[in-house]
């Protein structure tokens, strides 16, 4: 009896284990329970949104302050439409705010970085930022570097 207790209380100590791991592998991932948090969209217009995708970071200084809802294109501009959920406490950033799609680190993803601007009024909800720098490309960069380089000999 002993036995058959210690069994069931290491099988119910695992489990509760696996959750608290896939528990706290979501909330990482960005796709955990808390996605229904209240705040206005925006949106940009980039030309290359290359390596960006749903659920990506909104970022201010560093902080996140919102998330990626979806990209498309448009197909009467040729630009990537890219439609973002700020949350509703950031309500003062200025409608001629830059957005600039930059990466964590050297190979990491894709985020979206905004930078204030001066103007007096705020963005309002579905507002569109036009001021805008696209994802660079790492590969379009080697590109470039090679053909000057052979350019050059």
């Amino acid at each position: 009896m002993q036995q058959k207790l210690i069994e069931i209380s290491v099988g119910l100590l695992m489990l509760a284990g696996i959750a608290a791991v896939t528990f706290l592998a979501l909330q990482v991932s960005a796709r955990g329970f808390s996605q229904n948090q209240a705040g206005y969209n925006v949106a940009a217009f980039f030309t290359n949104a290359a390596g960006l995708t749903d659920k990506a970071k909104v970022s201010l200084a560093g902080v996140t302050i919102g998330r990626v809802e979806s990209i498309e294109i448009i197909p009467a501009t040729m630009k990537a439409k890219v439609a973002m959920k700020i949350n509703s406490d950031v309500n003062y950033l200025s409608n001629d705010s830059t957005a600039v799609i930059q990466t964590s680190g050297v190979l990491g993803e894709k985020y979206v970085a905004i930078y204030p601007g001066s103007a007096d009024e705020s963005l309002e909800p579905g507002a569109e930022i036009h001021d805008t720098q696209s994802s660079m490309i790492f590969e379009d960069m080697i590109g470039k570097l090679v053909t000057n380089l052979a350019a050059q000999d």
